[in-house]
């Protein structure tokens, strides 16, 4: 990571992975191009899951390669330091250029990458888990029919797992007072 000092810990980036709404699960094709798609993905301990069709573009390229990495994006937000005054103020001062790149033009964000190995999982009790935490997660109050959707519906789909190797964080985020909050800072 060249931004060291915006690098985050391993327990940071599980939070951002929890939290966010989606991952994208980066590959590479049969031709060697780059291939990446948006999933819904649960994470239970080391372990990533998602569902896919039971054919397709991504699922031939999981029969061939199993190496992947994916990226997973938390809060993003223009900060609003400065007031209206402050800002007139930088305009009309040369010497603030470097303040206003780097604290009016800019986004605080916080990101996860993780890579691994990918598999997809056989064992039926292991699919009917996955599945089931992942429509715990992106559909809550509707579990009251999971059972009944799930009881026909579990070979209709595949289920993959990718084992966590690595996860590495990072994060932008100014305090109340305008500083930027460097390695691990949380307040």
């Amino acid at each position: 990571m060249r931004r060291k000092d915006r690098e985050m810990s391993r327990e940071f980036g599980i939070e951002v992975i929890d939290r966010a709404d989606y991952g994208v699960v980066s590959m590479i094709d049969e031709n060697n191009e780059p291939y990446g798609i948006p999933l819904s993905i649960v994470r239970d301990e080391n372990s990533l899951y998602f569902h896919s069709a039971l054919d397709g573009k991504k699922v031939k390229i999981f029969e061939k390669s199993s190496v992947v990495s994916v990226v997973f994006v938390g809060q993003v937000n223009v900060p609003d330091i400065f007031s209206k005054e402050e800002l007139t103020e930088m305009e009309n001062d040369k010497s603030k250029v470097g303040e206003l790149i780097s604290k009016v033009f800019t986004t605080e964000y916080e990101s996860a990458v993780a890579k691994g190995k990918i598999k997809l999982v056989e064992d039926e009790e292991e699919k009917l888990k996955a599945i089931k935490l992942i429509c715990q997660k992106y559909t809550p109050t509707k579990m009251g029919c999971f059972n009944l959707a799930i009881e026909s519906g579990l070979q209709m789909f595949n289920i993959y797992k990718i084992e966590i190797d690595e996860i590495k964080a990072k994060r932008k985020k100014y305090d109340i007072n305008g500083e930027e909050m460097k390695w691990g800072r949380m307040e």
